[in-house]
């Protein structure tokens, strides 16, 4: 029986998170320019959540980091929003339940933490995730919010917490 883990991240974390991203990348054939693959953070993604308002979950299976997901209070966002961000599984993670384990950990913080909406950004490429989006009840919208600088994201959606 699978063992599966959710936990915060840990300094330690970010080289195998860093491949975990890039590796989704990979899987799915998504173009790269103006994206999280590009950012620097995605690098740093320990220090990076090291801010207020934020906060990254890991999920370990079987001992395995498999994927990510957290919140971060992204620039120019409307007051209350807050983006779900870093949302990203390894081939062996996807499929049991894990990603939307992740992504309902992050909605729950972005709750506890006051925010009334969670924004995210995506592509058109990783359709599985944006149906589990659709599904948690987000909504899409016809522009982008904030100031993410992934100009290469052209799926937005939002959801009321």
């Amino acid at each position: 029986m699978d063992k599966i883990f959710i936990r915060k991240i840990k300094q330690s974390d970010n080289t195998s998170l860093a491949k975990i991203i890039r590796q989704a990348f990979h899987d799915f054939n998504v173009p790269t320019k103006g994206t999280v693959y590009e950012d620097p953070t995605t690098d740093e993604m320990f220090e990076w959540f090291d801010t207020e308002g934020a906060v990254c979950w890991v999920a370990e299976l079987n001992n395995e980091i498999v994927g990510c997901c957290g919140i971060y209070p992204t620039s120019n966002l409307p007051e209350g929003c807050v983006e779900l961000v870093k949302f990203y599984m390894l081939s062996e993670g996807r499929g049991k339940g894990i990603g939307k384990l992740l992504m309902e950990k992050s909605i729950a913080s972005a709750k506890e933490l006051g925010y009334r909406q969670v924004y995210i950004e995506s592509l058109p490429e990783f359709d599985k995730a944006v149906n589990i989006y659709v599904a948690q009840g987000f909504r899409w919208l016809r522009y982008p919010l904030g100031n993410s600088g992934h100009t290469g994201c052209t799926v937005w959606m939002v959801k009321e917490l």
